[in-house]
């Protein structure tokens, strides 16, 4: 349950995060606890009224997404991906592939979100697990930071967005850098120029999703992109 609702949540991402969820284990992968919304609809309509007033943004921090959730699983069942090495999570959310690279023995992880929520509550999810993760809180779509390993879930909702997130992650995997994309078919997905990897059935709700398990699958950019 709620802990009670924030005033001026802009005020204290942090404080609204705790507030406004619940820490529980993520169903396609229960060694990781996140601070999750316990149900859907209140979040999303509580920022909604805040939208107008102050520019709250979604609460997409507050859920374990499908992509998130098979690419935490394959991150954790295949450790050497990530293991002593350099690891960025784009457009991190919640903080859970971050958490998982930082279980499965990377050398350091960083999380990057623009959205101040998703920024608390990360630093709070990686508390809570006892995983070491630096933020991010700028944007950052066509730098390179020499990392090792790019790991990106539900990146392919909005056309223009995912246009170039894609023109930018393969960059970076013809740089080097090994890229794993988690998605369950969202609309902007270039499946083209994507390898599949691996698939998962994810539990995930129907207040969000078109089904209580979202097949689910982890990508890699085609060495010829």
């Amino acid at each position: 349950m709620s802990a009670g609702p924030v005033s001026h949540p802009a005020a204290d991402p942090a404080a609204f995060v705790r507030a406004e969820t619940r820490l529980l284990p993520v169903p396609l992968v229960p060694e990781i606890v996140l601070h999750l919304a316990a149900e859907s609809l209140p979040i999303w309509q509580r920022t909604e009224e805040e939208l107008g007033e102050i520019g709250l943004p979604p609460p997409f921090w507050a859920f374990a997404w499908a992509g998130g959730q098979a690419l935490a699983r394959h991150v954790l069942d295949h450790p050497a991906i990530v293991h002593g090495k350099r690891v960025l999570d784009f457009a991190s959310g919640s903080g859970l592939v971050a958490i998982a690279a930082s279980k499965a023995g990377a050398s350091s992880v960083e999380a990057a979100d623009i959205d101040g929520f998703a920024q608390a509550a990360i630093a709070a999810n990686a508390q809570a697990n006892g995983a070491d993760v630096t933020v991010i809180a700028v944007d950052i779509i066509g730098m390179v930071g020499g990392w090792d390993v790019v790991l990106a879930g539900d990146i392919a909702y909005e056309r223009d967005l995912s246009t170039r997130v894609f023109g930018w992650l393969e960059s970076l995997a013809a740089g080097g850098a090994d890229v794993w994309i988690g998605d369950p078919g969202r609309s902007y997905l270039p499946h083209e120029r994507l390898e599949k990897q691996a698939e998962y059935g994810v539990p995930v709700t129907r207040d969000l999703e078109d089904s209580e398990i979202k097949r689910t699958f982890v990508w890699r950019p085609r060495a010829s992109a």
